[in-house]
């Protein structure tokens, strides 16, 4: 490959007005006049004609010299020169994101609604070469303003203002007649600006592995810290719940039942339509959206005693998606209850589907169904959870409080008198969300000694040491019988000698009591 420097201005001839022909300008001749340039013969495009890109400016030739070396020793090197004139934004929208088809469509929503509000309207107009760590820290900085007030009399900076204007509208459907709002009035919380951080880092090395970069110019930016510290799952103890009824509020964002109350849920659920849906998560710990996109054609009842993982129901979407991660596409094993709470589910689904006929019944061959045999939403799940929580403890007002019998609350509440006595002869339910079932199936393992490693695969997570930091030592049992371990390895005294010890506790005999210091020093005085 051939190159040369040269010099250059955009100085006008002043008697036809147009620009001076390369090198033409008189005043090239002076040092402090025009700029320095390389140029050189790259290899032809995709569509055969001649390219010869430029590199430039530079304020002396010597630095325009080094940098036309570089260049023809990248292009040498990768065989092809780098695109000096893509921009950020088309290379995010139109190379790297059709790229990324094969992840889950909820995963490839966020990282296309990342490009859209963030990446694109903040660095988009940027050529891909010329993005710097400066590029992102100044978007990182804009996007924690958002939502924010300013200083008094200051007006958002452009780069803030850009991507203000990109959050104008919201995404979201709407309603016949409904009015399009702000997307979000709370401000950005630092997790999300790590999340487009990793999604720039993602698509800036892809351009280093295709050629297209040298290096990730943003490996090394310094991201904003989280405060605080990760949610864990707290247990709902005897102090809580009583805490809890005085208060109304929880210890915590995260909860998890007990094992007498997940039983005291499942009593009172029995008889519910979808009582082998929370019976499967409660003991199993299916995501909502797997648990909604179960197929029976997933399922062996009859000889494993499994169910296979393999496709989910996003929320406010009719397709199904893949599976959260590699690891979440798994096969579980089904305990003997469950597997017929399961075939009795599907005995009755299947009167249903007789009862409704042709006509009516949509075959979507999914385990759990609407009465028309439409798959239940997602959404749906979370909010029936709810109200049978909200349910139980209505059941048990009426009973303790009201003094209502059980025959009486069942026909006001429109439940079976099984499902009442559950609720009276059972614990209080204090309120955790239909995904904290999915917590407590992982704790209930763990009281059960089972291996760590088996309850990460049972619940599809990718690092065993995931499990490992967000469930050790969630239930009580499992964390007393560790501090007993702990306290039988030291020796001591029997119980009895301890409890006397400190009842009666000796004097030395070289010991004088503060007491008789007192009376020493009075009769001494007197």
């Amino acid at each position: 490959m051939r190159g040369t420097t040269f010099k250059r201005c955009g100085c006008r001839n002043p008697e036809t007005g147009k620009k001076f022909a390369l090198g033409t300008c008189p005043q090239l001749a002076k040092r402090s006049h025009g700029s320095w340039w390389g140029r050189y013969e790259a290899p032809p495009g995709a569509d055969g004609r001649r390219r010869q890109p430029y590199v430039g400016p530079f304020t002396t030739q010597k630095a325009a010299q080094a940098a036309l070396a570089d260049e023809l020793s990248t292009a040498e090197r990768l065989g092809q020169p780098i695109d000096r004139s893509l921009k950020v934004g088309a290379y995010l929208e139109k190379i790297w994101l059709p790229g990324k088809r094969r992840l889950a469509k909820s995963t490839y929503a966020d990282y296309e609604e990342i490009i859209r509000l963030y990446l694109a309207p903040g660095l988009g107009h940027l050529k891909l070469v010329e993005l710097r760590d400066k590029h992102a820290r100044d978007l990182y900085d804009a996007i924690l303003q958002i939502n924010k007030p300013l200083p008094t009399s200051e007006k958002p900076s452009e780069l803030l203002q850009r991507l203000l204007d990109a959050r104008a509208l919201s995404p979201q459907k709407f309603p016949p007649g409904g009015k399009p709002s702000r997307k979000q009035k709370q401000p950005i919380s630092p997790a999300r600006v790590r999340k487009v951080h990793a999604v720039l880092s993602s698509a800036l090395n892809s351009a280093v592995k295709s050629k297209r970069l040298a290096h990730n110019p943003i490996e090394h930016v310094e991201l904003p810290r989280i405060k605080g510290r990760r949610v864990k799952p707290y247990v709902w103890t005897a102090e809580r719940v009583q805490r809890w009824q005085e208060t109304g509020k929880a210890p915590g964002p995260v909860m998890v039942w007990t094992p007498a109350q997940t039983g005291a849920f499942l009593d009172f659920a029995v008889d519910e339509r979808l009582y082998a849906l929370f019976h499967l998560v409660a003991f199993r710990g299916l995501r909502r959206a797997e648990v909604a996109g179960l197929s029976w054609q997933d399922t062996d009842l009859t000889e494993a005693g499994t169910i296979t993982i393999r496709e989910t129901l996003p929320d406010e979407d009719d397709e199904y998606d893949d599976t959260k991660s590699e690891a979440g596409e798994r096969t579980v094993a089904l305990d003997a209850t469950t597997i017929s709470v399961l075939r009795s589910w599907r005995e009755r689904q299947r009167k249903e589907r007789l009862a409704a006929g042709a006509d009516i019944w949509v075959d979507s061959g999914r385990v759990f169904t609407r009465e028309d045999g439409k798959p239940v939403r997602p959404q749906w799940i979370s909010t029936r959870f709810d109200d049978l929580i909200d349910k139980h403890g209505r059941v048990r007002r009426r009973h303790f409080e009201e003094s209502w019998a059980p025959d009486r609350i069942a026909r006001q509440h429109r439940v079976s008198e099984r499902a009442v006595r559950g609720a009276i002869q059972g614990v209080p339910l204090p309120p955790i969300r239909f995904h904290d079932l999915r917590h407590g199936a992982a704790t209930l393992a763990l009281l059960g000694k089972v291996d760590m490693k088996v309850i990460s695969e049972t619940l599809g997570h990718s690092r065993h040491s995931f499990t490992a930091d967000t469930y050790t030592s969630v239930l009580p049992e499992v964390s007393r019988a560790a501090a007993e371990a702990v306290a039988a390895v030291v020796p001591r005294m029997s119980a009895a000698d301890v409890t006397d010890e400190q009842a009666t506790p000796s004097v030395p005999p070289n010991v004088v009591s503060l007491a008789d210091r007192r009376k020493s020093r009075t009769e001494h005085a007197g």
